[in-house]
C-alpha cells in the first residue's frame, strides 16, 4: 500500500481512540525546489501512464486514421463499458476480494432492461427500466457481499457462483434469444452524443471523477483502504468491516448493471450472450492501471487508463489488421509485468509491511511504550460490536 490508510472509531468510554496505522511507511515528502517525478504527481495512477502514451504515440505513428474524431469517437464509446465496470471491480480489489460476476451481470441487467421496454412497447417509462436493472444488479452484489462478509466464503468462489447464476438467469428470461427492437428513446441513451461527444464518454468521466472523490475525500473511502490492508486490524480500531465489504460489492454490481444498460442501448438489443469476458477485461484494466489484487492499493483514475490501454490495443490492432489472439497475448503479458514490478517492488522493500498499532498502550493513554516494545492495539469493550465483528476477550494485565 503507497498511502497510509487511517480508521478512527468511537472509544467505549464515548471519546475517540486512535486507529490503527495500516501498510507502508507515509511517502517522502517533495523539498522545495525538487523536481517531481511522474509517480509523484499522479500517485497509484501513474503505472499505466507511460504505457499509454507510449502505445498512443506508436498507433499514432502507424496508422493515419487513429487520431480522427470517427475513430476516437468509436474507442471512447467502447472504453466506456470496460472502464465503468471496471471502477466497481476496483472498489472490491481493493478490499483484497475479486468480482468474477460482473460480465454476467452486464448481460442480466441488459436483458431485464431490453425486455421491460420490449414487452411493454415503450409503455413504462424508459428510466423505470434502467431502475430495476440497476436494482438487480445491486441485489446481485447484495448476495455477493453478504455471503462474503458474514459467511466469510471466498470471493473467489462466491462471485463464480455468481457469475453462473447470472448467466443462467440471463439465458431463462430472454430464452436465449436477442431482444429487438427496442425503442427509440432507450437506444438514445447510450448512441446519443452531448456537444459532439457521445453520452457514453461523459458518463463514463463523471463516474471516474466521482468515484475518485468518494474513494479519496470520503470516511467510507479511507475504510476501503484500511479494509483492504488488514481486515482484522481495521476492525479492532472500529471499522465497520462487514458493511464496507458489502458496501462494495453492491456497488460493483451497481456498476456493473450500469453498463449492461448502456450496452444493450448501444447496440439497440439486447443480446443473451454479452458481457462474455468482461470480468477478465475488467480485471485486466485495473491491474494494467496500478492496482495491486492484494488490496489496498489502486485508483478510480488509475482503472481508466488501464481501461484506455486495454481499449487502444484492441482498437489500434482493428485498425493495423492484427489476428486478436495476438491481442490477447499482449494484454496478458501486460498483466503479469504489471503484478511481477509490484512484487519485486514489494520484495526490494522487505514484503508487506505488518500493521504498526500507535494507540495507546495497555497501561493507559499517555504512558510510555516500554523500551524494545511495540504499542499495542485497544482491544475494546463490548461496545466494539459495532465494528461487524465479535470482540475478543480482554487478556489479563500482566
Amino acid at each position: 500500500m503507497t498511502d497510509l490508510a487511517r480508521a478512527t472509531a468511537p472509544a467505549a468510554g464515548g471519546g475517540t481512540s486512535k486507529g490503527i496505522r495500516f501498510g507502508k511507511r507515509p511517502a517522502r515528502q517533495p523539498a522545495d525546489g525538487e523536481i517531481l517525478r511522474l509517480g509523484q504527481v499522479l500517485g497509484r495512477t501513474s503505472g499505466g501512464i507511460p504505457v499509454l502514451l507510449v502505445l498512443a504515440f506508436a498507433l499514432t505513428m502507424s496508422t493515419e486514421s487513429f487520431l480522427t474524431g470517427t475513430n476516437l469517437d468509436n474507442l471512447g464509446r467502447q472504453v466506456s463499458i470496460f472502464a465503468i465496470i471496471a471502477v466497481g471491480q476496483l472498489i472490491v480489489i481493493l478490499t483484497a476480494g475479486i468480482d468474477l460476476s460482473v460480465g454476467s451481470v452486464v448481460g442480466l441487467s441488459g436483458i431485464v432492461a431490453a425486455k421491460v421496454v420490449y414487452d411493454t412497447g415503450g409503455g413504462l417509462p424508459i428510466a423505470g427500466a434502467v431502475l430495476l436493472a440497476l436494482l438487480v444488479g445491486a441485489a446481485a452484489g447484495l448476495i455477493n457481499g453478504l455471503l462474503v462478509a458474514f459467511l466469510k466464503m471466498p470471493p473467489f468462489i462466491v462471485t463464480l457462483g455468481m457469475m453462473g447464476a447470472a448467466r443462467g438467469a440471463t439465458l431463462l428470461l430472454s430464452d436465449g434469444r436477442t431482444v429487438q427492437p427496442l425503442p427509440d428513446g432507450f437506444a438514445e441513451i447510450g448512441g446519443g452524443s452531448l456537444l459532439g461527444i457521445s453520452h457514453l464518454t461523459w458518463l463514463m468521466v463523471l463516474i471516474t471523477v466521482f468515484f475518485a472523490l468518494l474513494l479519496r475525500r470520503t470516511i467510507w473511502g479511507e475504510y476501503v483502504y484500511a479494509v483492504g490492508s488488514s481486515a482484522e486490524s481495521a476492525r479492532l480500531t472500529g471499522v465497520p468491516v462487514r458493511r464496507v465489504l458489502v458496501s462494495a460489492y453492491v456497488l460493483s454490481g451497481t456498476l456493473a448493471a450500469a453498463a449492461g444498460v448502456l450496452l444493450a442501448s448501444r447496440l439497440g438489443n439486447g443480446v443473451p450472450t454479452s458481457g462474455n469476458g468482461y470480468e477478465l477485461q475488467a480485471i485486466a484494466a485495473c491491474v494494467i492501471g496500478g492496482a495491486s489484487l492484494f488490496g489496498a492499493k489502486g485508483s478510480a483514475l488509475g482503472a481508466l487508463v488501464g481501461a484506455l490501454v486495454v481499449g487502444m490495443l484492441n482498437n489500434g490492432g482493428t485498425l493495423l489488421g492484427i489476428d486478436p489472439f495476438w491481442l490477447q497475448i499482449v494484454i496478458g503479458v501486460l498483466i503479469l509485468a504489471a503484478v511481477a514490478t509490484e512484487h519485486v517492488h514489494n520484495l526490494r522493500r522487505g514484503g508487506k509491511a505488518k500493521p504498526v498499532a500507535d494507540a495507546p498502550p495497555p497501561g493507559g493513554p499517555g504512558e510510555p511504550v516500554p523500551a524494545g516494545g511495540t504499542a499495542q492495539p485497544d482491544r475494546g469493550t463490548a461496545g466494539d460490536e459495532t465494528a461487524g465483528e465479535p470482540t475478543p476477550t480482554k487478556r489479563a494485565a500482566p
